[in-house]
């Protein structure tokens, strides 16, 4: 028997069914042998009955006996081939844990190097052989290995899911379609499969593509985080400037204040000295006369006493100190004149900054142009939307919601949701004004309250003389000059809204702590015309960045 078994090869003692080594074949009528668990297995779920290897289909299901002949050949063979896969295992990996094993391997696991769609089982490299050499086996799909091949069998009807339900999006096998799946769109597996991977293949672009939109987000952000540092570090090397040069004027303001105060106190010593030594050498010289006069009222010569009496009888010539003093000296108003002079230092220093301040918001200059649909129907605008004047005549305007229809305002048709913006208006010529920024939901039909709880933030002048701006509550202004041209700048994120006078290089006012949650418009108030006297036009002008 031994020596018929080594005339065999292997492919006459594999189950067709489980690809190992028969236990208990049994012959089907066709002639084909298999395991009679494999056949039996086959046959409670197939109907009906048919040979897996020639396909021969048999009406009534066969009865099975156990082939001995076979059987111990198989046996033996099985004995023979473990001593192999022993022998050869020690050269192939054991599965890790994470890898697929071999279904087959008794004992070590060995790692599985493909898995069968068909038997829906993973073999090693010893046990894939026959799905490489034996022409029935080489039909089957073979794949990388997985687990859990019994998740591709229905669960229902136990047969391989190779179809794909489109109207249930569901996975199904032969059998559902005739069942529970009649008239549904059913196609293969690999249909569907193509089509999803090329969906799969989309949304890998869109991903990608969010990927490198946010990539490039991220370097934007860095790229900001720069121009702040850069913001930071010219801001304080500016502020640093500035109050380097404040302290350096208050040294030298105090220094000069002690050095006057001083050199008054040395010019009142030195006088003083002056008159102490002129009364010492008078009392000097009193002195002497003194001695002379006492020691002639001692002399009892009468012709020597007659004839000094003269010339001692009377004083020396000497200052009178009547009248004379030694004031201390006044130091009224040195100090105020030192501040003073503090003072304007200060205000040259807070001019050279508000210019610098005004070259950098002026880098967010944009254009704005009017929009006619938000303005109120006695304004005139220019054809280029950058002028406008209250007319004498009312034009026929339709009244749409943009529409200001009391009170002579127009707004920007630009908007801004965030970031910086800076415009200039010239108010040259005018006795009243409005200018400033609107958020998008402001009442727009009758009275008009100017506040930022109403939702506008402005400065206004009124009568020639009186500025305000429309704060909560309204703050007079006290300016230098008058304001020819007014920039409006607004930081978003900030909640800054700042107003310069742009020839005095001023800032006018500005409104912090502003909460923006809407569009900002360019705000723009011509006031009445009042017979002629207010007629000159508010005119948008283009920035000329100050040098």
């Amino acid at each position: 028997m031994s020596a018929a078994s080594c005339l065999l090869t292997k492919d006459q003692f594999l189950c067709s069914i489980c690809l190992d080594v028969f236990t208990d074949p049994v012959a089907i009528p066709c002639g084909h042998n298999f395991c009679k668990t494999c056949i039996t297995k086959h046959w409670n779920i197939n109907v009906p009955y048919q040979c897996p290897h020639c396909k021969e289909v048999f009406y009534r299901r066969p009865e099975l006996q156990v082939n001995t002949l076979i059987s111990e050949m198989a046996a033996q063979f099985r004995q023979s081939a473990q001593q192999k896969a022993s022998s050869s295992s020690s050269e192939q990996q054991a599965a890790k844990p994470g890898e697929v094993p071999c279904d087959v391997c008794t004992g070590t696991k060995l790692k599985a190097l493909k898995s069968c769609l068909v038997c829906l089982v993973s073999y090693c490299e010893t046990h894939l052989e026959p799905h490489v050499t034996t022409s029935g086996l080489k039909k089957h799909q073979l794949i990388n290995p997985v687990e859990n091949l019994e998740g591709r069998m229905c669960t229902e009807h136990d047969k391989l899911l190779e179809l794909f339900c489109k109207t249930d999006q569901m996975c199904v096998c032969m059998l559902c379609t005739v069942l529970d799946h009649k008239n549904h769109d059913v196609v293969p597996l690999k249909e569907e499969y193509e089509g999803k991977k090329a969906e799969l293949g989309k949304t890998e672009a869109e991903i990608q593509q969010m990927i490198q939109k946010r990539r490039l987000k991220i370097q934007e952000i860095k790229h900001s985080v720069e121009l702040s540092e850069e913001d930071a570090d010219r801001e304080i090397a500016d502020g640093v400037q500035v109050f380097t040069a404040l302290k350096e004027s208050v040294e030298r303001s105090q220094a000069e204040l002690i050095d006057t105060i001083k050199e008054k106190q040395r010019k009142t010593e030195k006088q003083a000295e002056g008159f102490i030594k002129e009364l010492e050498q008078e009392i000097s010289e009193l002195k002497m006369r003194s001695t002379e006069v006492e020691q002639l009222s001692r002399s009892e010569d009468h012709l020597h006493l007659l004839q000094s009496f003269r010339t001692l009888n009377t004083a020396p010539p000497t200052k009178n100190w009547t009248g004379v003093r030694v004031s201390p000296p006044s130091y009224e108003g040195t100090v105020r004149r030192a501040l003073k002079q503090l003072e304007e230092t200060l205000s040259e220093q807070m001019k050279k900054l508000f210019e610098v301040e005004l070259k950098r918001v002026q880098q967010s200059a944009v254009d704005v142009t009017l929009d006619p649909d938000t303005a109120y129907p006695w304004l005139i605008l220019s054809n280029d939307g950058k002028q406008v004047k209250h007319g004498d005549v009312k034009k026929n305007l339709p009244d749409n919601p943009e529409r200001f229809d009391y009170c002579p305002i127009v707004l920007g048709k630009q908007s801004f949701s965030s970031g910086r913006f800076y415009y200039e208006v010239q108010v040259k010529g005018k006795t009243d004004w409005d200018s400033g920024v609107a958020r998008k939901s402001i009442n727009r039909k009758g009275d008009i309250t100017l506040s930022p709880q109403e939702g506008y933030w402005t400065i206004w002048l009124r009568n020639e003389n009186k500025y305000e701006a429309l704060d909560d509550p309204s703050v007079r202004l006290s300016l230098k000059s008058q304001p020819q041209k007014v920039g409006v700048f607004v930081d978003y994120e900030e909640g800054l809204v700042s107003f310069y006078d742009v020839d005095a290089a001023a800032l006018i006012y500005s409104f912090t702590g502003c909460c923006f949650t809407e569009k900002l418009y360019p705000y723009f108030g011509p006031c009445n015309n009042y017979n002629g006297k207010n007629s000159a036009p508010l005119i948008i002008s283009p920035v000329n960045h100050t040098e």
